[in-house]
């Protein structure tokens, strides 16, 4: 057609070619994602989606849906937000709401109505280089000081059940820490170790 033409001017046989790319994109949109990644992607709960939480270091315990009508809940994510603190420092940072997604995915996958147990949330700059120091494996800049990342462990569940649904979300970093006793999940790049 030429520029400048109005629907109403458009010919029966443009419109089908039109039709025709419209449902090749269609059809190709999948194709472009990854097989597993889609898969992962319909885990997550579309309607509401809930998460349990248990500290190790702090005993508090928290079950909410933070998410539902199509909008994260502010509350609940400031409940998220106070549980996966910094305790050493009790200080909080808005956690990012694609590793709470992630996580909601990691949980259907295995089939728990266990909590999530919390090794590590959010981590001050402080407490974070304390841990550098201290501990082998902590990066400098890790994800945890961005609200990015979460190390944890469900009970009844094997380390390597906790890994494997991780991995199996595609949705980010996951490392595995069988002599301490954790999974590694962040929402960086994806990246296993």
């Amino acid at each position: 057609g030429q520029l400048g033409l109005k629907n109403a001017d458009v010919t029966p046989a443009q419109v089908s070619r039109r039709k025709l790319l419209k449902m090749a994109l269609v059809a190709a949109v999948p194709a472009l994602i990854p097989g597993a990644a889609m898969a992962a992607y319909r885990v997550i709960p579309k309607r509401s989606r809930w998460l349990s939480f248990y500290n190790l270091h702090t005993g508090e315990s928290l079950r909410t849906t933070y998410f539902a009508n199509g909008e994260y809940i502010p509350g609940a994510l400031h409940e998220i937000n106070f549980i996966l603190r910094d305790w050493r420092q009790n200080e909080l940072k808005p956690i990012d709401p694609a590793l709470l997604d992630l996580l909601a995915g990691i949980h259907h996958r295995l089939e728990t109505k266990e909590p999530f147990q919390i090794i590590s949330g959010y981590r001050t700059p402080k407490t974070n280089a304390m841990l550098h120091f201290r501990t082998e494996g902590v990066a400098v800049h890790s994800l945890h000081l961005d609200g990015k990342a979460i190390d944890i462990c469900v009970e009844g569940r094997s380390l390597k059940n906790v890994r494997r649904a991780a991995m199996s979300m595609f949705g980010g970093g996951v490392g595995y820490y069988p002599r301490t006793g954790f999974v590694h999940v962040d929402t960086g790049r994806i990246r296993f170790w």
